[in-house]
């Protein structure tokens, strides 16, 4: 795939691509985004655009160094990610020395550190080094689901994208669902309907983490509208009518207890803890919160 397949977030590959056709790239990249948005995808259709000698803002897909990107084998590209809970000291200290070395076939040395809001203090302190004084010709992209648990030194330096899952078009599918999961509870239903609904998203930690998002998104837009008569802060903002609606059905301080419980969720999931049992005890938790 090439930046120009890349579903969704258009605006953020147009600058993507308009910085390769300026030759104004970065040294240090932040993409923060939902769990269900492919971050890793998009970062190597970025690099790929980057390396490929096309010169078009985007790669031709088809050269050597787009096969050897889609095939993982690029000589200059290192990936890191974290190992266990967290990305280490060790890890960065252990990156920071290939970074040092000169690209084997290009000019440019690339890293990608999935999970890099997992960093440990000493480690973000250990790469700021490395972000402050890149070796010439090298790009760090740094992927992310909460940069708020990065250093703002950390943030001040990168060039930062925020990706937005509502932009997919399967992204309204899993909304629809999770709206109405939202409503059967609010209605009251027994536990039984709601979990025969929810089943279907505990096929893969992708359709669960991808039902979390929609679910927190939608507990999120109830909890704001009332403070937001324009709108221009939903997520969900060609709902607003259907969300105000809502939002008045709901006693004071439940939708933030939804939320809470929807993190919690999505906390339980990446401790790997069973999908089934943590969707369920979601919903359990969800009906003690009654409205």
């Amino acid at each position: 795939m090439s930046l120009k397949d890349t579903k969704g977030n258009r605006k953020v590959v147009e600058r993507m691509s308009r910085a390769i056709v300026n030759r104004s790239i970065s040294h240090a990249y932040l993409l923060e985004g939902d769990s269900s948005i492919d971050k890793l995808g998009l970062a190597e259709n970025f690099v790929k655009a980057i390396l490929c000698g096309s010169g078009e803002g985007d790669s031709c897909d088809c050269c050597i160094s787009c096969n050897k990107i889609d095939h993982g084998n690029h000589e200059d590209i290192v990936y890191l990610a974290a190992e266990g809970n967290s990305i280490k000291d060790e890890a960065v200290e252990e990156l920071q020395g290939r970074l040092k070395k000169k690209p084997y076939v290009g000019d440019r040395n690339i890293a990608i550190l999935q999970d890099a809001d997992t960093m440990t203090l000493r480690a973000q302190n250990r790469l700021l080094k490395t972000l402050e004084e890149p070796a010439p010709g090298t790009v760090l992209i740094l992927l992310s689901e909460n940069m708020e648990n990065l250093a703002q030194t950390i943030l001040s330096r990168c060039v930062i994208f925020k990706l937005n899952a509502y932009e997919l078009p399967e992204y309204n599918d899993v909304l629809d669902g999770a709206v109405e999961i939202a409503d059967m509870l609010l209605d009251g239903k027994p536990f039984y309907a709601v979990s025969g609904r929810i089943s279907e998203y505990t096929a893969n930690r992708d359709a669960a983490f991808a039902f979390l998002d929609a679910l927190e998104g939608w507990y999120r837009d109830l909890a704001i509208c009332e403070y937001d008569a324009q709108g221009q802060m939903l997520f969900h903002a060609d709902r607003a009518g259907d969300i105000r609606r809502r939002s008045r059905l709901y006693q004071r301080g439940a939708v933030d207890r939804a939320v809470a419980a929807v993190e919690e969720a999505r906390n339980d999931l990446k401790r790997n803890l069973n999908i089934g049992y943590t969707l369920r005890n979601m919903i359990l938790k969800l009906e003690d919160n009654r409205w």
